[in-house]
C-alpha cells in the first residue's frame, strides 16, 4: 500500500518527558507518539520525525512533527484517533496530508517560543511545573532595554552551552518581547528567530533576570555577545519556564498532493 505523508501539530506538558527525542530507558514525545501511530498503522512501525528537540521538562503549544503512514486518511478523524489515543499530557492540534518532500525539521522554518517567569513573593504553587520562579526584585524596562541587544544576527556561544557539538554557533533573532501580567505576577519573554541553540533561551533569559536584579548591567548582553564567553552570562534559567510556541515554515505549509 502507498504511503503518505503528514504533517501533525501537537503540544505537550514536559513534566514528565526527558525531552522530545527517543531516548532508551527514559519516557519521550517521540516515542508516545509512534507507539499510537505505529497502533493505528495495524502494527507497522512508523517514525516520527519533529522540528525540534525539547529538553527534559519543556513544553511545547506547537510543536510540529511529520510521519508517513500507508494509505490516504481523513486528517481529521486521524488527528482525533491520535488525540485521544495518545498519552493525557500529549494533544494533537492539527494534521494536514504533505507533499513527499517535506521534512518537518529540515524545511526552512522560524521558531517562536515563550518563557514564563512567576516572580510572585510567595511564588504560586500552581505554577510549579508551568513557570520559573524568581522571587526577588526586577526592573522590567532594564530587561526589556537588555532584549533589544539580542536583535539582529549574532554568534551566540556566549548564551549556549559549553561543550554543544554545533560549530556554527551563528542565528538571527527576528522579535523579542517582554510582557508582564501584574495580577498574576508573571513574566512572559518571547523570542523568535530562525533557530536557536542548545540552552540558549534558557540562557538568554538566566542572563535578563539577573539584569532586572540589578546584579549586572544593561550592556552585558553586548559584551557576552562580543566576547563570545558563556562565562559572562547569568545561570541557566529552570526548564519548565519554556514553551516552543510556533513553528512558521518559510514553504507554503498547504504544499500537499
Amino acid at each position: 500500500m502507498e504511503k503518505y505523508r503528514y504533517k501533525a501539530v501537537i503540544a505537550y506538558d514536559g513534566k514528565d518527558f526527558a525531552g522530545f527525542q527517543r531516548q532508551p530507558q527514559a519516557r519521550t514525545v517521540q516515542e508516545e507518539l509512534e507507539k499510537t501511530l505505529t497502533r493505528l498503522a495495524s502494527g507497522q512501525e512508523v517514525q516520527v520525525h519533529g522540528a525540534g528537540r525539547t529538553d527534559s521538562g519543556v513544553h511545547a503549544f506547537g510543536q510540529v512533527v511529520h510521519f508517513d503512514l500507508p494509505g490516504k486518511r481523513d486528517v481529521e478523524k486521524l488527528r482525533f484517533a491520535l488525540d485521544t489515543q495518545s498519552a493525557e499530557d500529549i494533544s494533537v492540534r492539527l494534521v494536514e496530508l504533505m507533499s513527499d518532500d517535506f521534512h518537518a525539521r529540515y524545511w526552512p522554518h522560524h521558531k517562536t517560543y515563550e518563557f514564563l517567569v512567576d516572580y510572585g513573593r510567595p511564588k504560586n504553587p500552581l505554577m510549579r511545573y508551568q513557570a520559573t520562579p524568581f522571587p526577588y526584585p526586577l526592573d522590567f524596562e532594564k530587561m526589556r532595554e537588555a532584549m533589544q541587544f539580542l536583535k539582529g544576527t549574532h554568534d551566540f556561544t556566549g548564551f549556549t552551552a559549553s561543550g554543544t557539538s554545533v560549530e556554527n554557533k551563528v542565528r538571527t533573532i527576528t522579535a523579542v518581547n517582554l510582557q508582564v501580567n501584574e495580577a498574576q505576577h508573571l513574566l512572559r519573554f518571547t523570542f523568535s528567530g530562525n533557530g536557536f541553540l542548545y540552552k540558549q533561551i534558557r540562557n538568554m533569559v538566566g542572563t535578563l533576570l539577573k539584569i532586572g536584579n540589578g546584579r549586572m548591567p544593561v550592556e552585558q548582553v553586548s559584551l557576552i555577545l562580543e566576547k563570545r564567553d558563556r562565562q559572562l552570562a547569568g545561570p541557566t534559567a529552570a526548564p519548565q519556564g519554556l514553551y516552543l510556541k510556533e513553528i512558521h515554515y518559510d514553504q507554503d505549509p498547504n504544499h500537499s498532493r
